[in-house]
């Protein structure tokens, strides 16, 4: 029997305020865009989809399980504005059926540029879970489910983690298939700043395809799967449970394991709205899997632990969860994202070396991926994705806006070091 695995994304951005090269000040962040966007989430997701959530692991007597990552950015926007949605979350790590998974606390790029910041990143995020819900992380999920070989080595090396989640790639799978436990390739000799003995993670793939239903096609009227039901989707379930699972050489393996259904958790109310029946949806899943699909729901650690890895999956490039190309496209396309970036990460020593907090604060806030995002210039298919909260018109205005803020950020900096010289000739 295999199990179904279900992880939610919890993330919005602090988005940038209207910067011109005439603006003087360090209030870089769009507050009242900001409290608008999240108070409409709370409403019809976070609040809503929460408590639904708890009722179905009471009413199920703790059967139905799923997992979660808060980003910090969205923490410390709830915390402060809607502190409720933080005690629900708290409510569900309780019920000992929740768990809480590790990342970047900005939602970051950091593993591309910095592998010290996102560690620094990466232990902010996992205290920050430890204070809130009382749980150490032990799965890792990198930003958009970023990843690759050198990713999985370098987690190995801090004997953190029983395995990471990522995309179940077609080219990389071949053949195979993502409802299996797989592990990255063993690390070579001397990986992870020469510690060396660190086992290879298991890794948990994205079922895209059963995801996407959910998360893009539930509301779908040209396609086929409309009206989803909870009945046809834990028939698709039970299907993709018995269906083999084929070895890289094309022919029949074990059984399948675990599908994997990840998604962001504003698929529930916001992406999909409360009038496409979504939340009617969730409410009777767990009841379909479980009573007549014959399945049973297990977080991603159970997973990890319950099924050993039946094959390597080996990424020697990075990958994602976005758009069809499932690359790293999304934020790093076009010469504005690249210029963008090396920019940035150019500052991190400076402002490290200046010791000043609030440097330090706005510098990791323009860290998050969001801001390269929406300078992404390859609409087309992908076209509707990229514009959802998107406060631009146009990427070139995005791009514009950001090396505004930065410029002002650098000028903060200089600013700094020329009055802590002048304090010292004193």
């Amino acid at each position: 029997m295999a199990s179904v695995c279900f992880y939610f994304q919890v993330h919005q951005p602090c988005r940038l305020r209207r910067y011109s090269v005439f603006d003087a000040h360090d209030q870089y962040f769009d507050d009242h865009r900001n409290l608008r966007i999240l108070q409409r989430v709370v409403k019809r997701c976070y609040l809503p989809t929460t408590q639904l959530l708890g009722r179905l692991i009471e009413k199920h007597k703790g059967k139905f399980r799923v997992a979660f990552s808060l980003t910090g950015s969205i923490v410390e926007q709830l915390q402060q504005h809607a502190p409720e949605v933080i005690a629900e979350f708290q409510k569900l790590a309780a019920t000992g059926c929740v768990e809480f998974l590790a990342e970047t606390y900005h939602h970051s790029l950091a593993f591309l540029y910095s592998p010290a910041e996102f560690d620094a990143q990466v232990d902010l995020h996992a205290k920050m879970i430890r204070e809130l819900f009382g749980q150490t992380p032990k799965v890792f999920r990198n930003t958009e489910l970023i990843y690759s070989n050198d990713l999985a080595h370098h987690l190995a090396a801090t004997g953190k983690y029983v395995g990471v989640l990522t995309e179940g790639v077609d080219q990389l799978l071949g053949k195979r298939s993502p409802n299996l436990v797989y592990q990255s390739p063993a690390p070579p000799s001397g990986a992870g700043g020469g510690t060396g003995g660190a086992s290879p993670l298991k890794l948990l793939l994205k079922n895209y395809r059963l995801s996407d239903d959910i998360a893009f096609r539930f509301s779908n009227r040209s396609w086929s799967g409309f009206p989803l039901t909870a009945e046809k989707f834990a028939g698709w379930l039970r299907q993709s449970s018995s269906d083999p699972c084929l070895d890289a050489n094309g022919k029949n393996a074990k059984g399948a394991q675990v599908l994997n259904i990840f998604m962001d958790f504003e698929t529930f109310g916001e992406h999909q709205w409360p009038e496409t029946g979504i939340l009617a949806f969730l409410e009777e899943l767990p009841h379909q899997v479980l009573d007549l699909a014959g399945l049973d729901f297990k977080t991603p650690s159970q997973c990890l632990t319950d099924y050993p890895a039946q094959d390597t999956y080996d990424a020697p490039h990075m990958i994602s969860w976005a758009d069809t190309e499932r690359d790293l496209s999304a934020w790093l396309g076009n010469a504005m994202q690249s210029n963008a970036l090396h920019e940035l990460y150019q500052l991190e020593g400076p402002i490290k070396r200046s010791g000043d907090e609030s440097l330090l604060g706005d510098w990791r806030k323009l860290t998050t991926s969001d801001h390269f995002y929406y300078m992404c210039t390859k609409y087309f298919a992908d076209g509707a994705v990229h514009k959802y909260f998107n406060p631009y018109e146009s990427p070139y205005d995005s791009y514009i806006n950001f090396m505004n803020v930065l410029d002002h950020l650098r000028w903060r900096i200089a600013e700094r070091d020329q009055t802590v010289a002048a304090q010292q000739r004193l």
